[in-house]
């Protein structure tokens, strides 16, 4: 169980979601991100100039998962769907495809969500997505995940995000992934 502000006692961890400036802690959560995703240095330093170029977008926000201590183990950031984004444009054909394009109007697209492997399998990823879209104006949810049988896959779902286009296979990603999408708030 997650330690959230006003609720019961803290996980073993003693692990707290909320709002984190994601801009001043881009490094910690590159670093996360790269433990759990398995990234490069080279793909590090993309990932940053990308990460803080999305924080300039209207409605952008950032919860992390910190330790007692301060020591950042998990991060979620999204916004509002913006279709002329990098991101839309290369899912739009597909969603296209699959009769599921209005889902990139009035969407708000989970950008990145990653906690650190020796944290995961504890709640945090499941409390970083509902946090974060429980604050959303927007009635659903779009994201993007490997398409493969993950755990992060089986939490997605779980949570009533379903499969609206795959394969989806970005330029230089070596692997296909599924668009998911799901109405708001999300299942508990």
């Amino acid at each position: 169980m997650l330690h959230l502000p006003g609720e019961g006692p803290p996980d073993p961890h003693g692990v707290v979601v909320g709002p984190l400036d994601l801009a001043a802690r881009v490094d910690e959560a590159l670093a996360v991100q790269a433990v759990a995703f398995g990234l490069t240095v080279e793909e590090i330093g993309v990932r940053r100039h990308i990460v803080l170029r999305h924080l300039t977008s209207p409605g952008a926000r950032a919860l992390g998962a910190t330790t007692r201590s301060g020591h950042l183990v998990g991060f979620v950031y999204g916004m509002p769907n913006d279709r002329t984004h990098w991101w839309s444009t290369v899912v739009e054909p597909y969603l296209r495809d699959t009769g599921h394009e209005g889902w990139l109007d009035d969407s708000f697209v989970i950008t990145e969500l990653h906690v650190h492997p020796d944290y995961q399998q504890h709640g945090i990823g499941r409390s970083l997505i509902t946090t974060i879209t429980d604050g959303s104006l927007q009635p659903r949810s779009i994201l993007s995940a490997i398409d493969v049988e993950s755990p992060a896959r089986h939490l997605y779902r779980a949570l009533g995000y379903r499969d609206l286009a795959r394969p989806v296979l970005f330029p230089s990603a070596p692997t296909p992934y599924a668009v998911m999408g799901a109405p708001l708030p999300l299942r508990r």
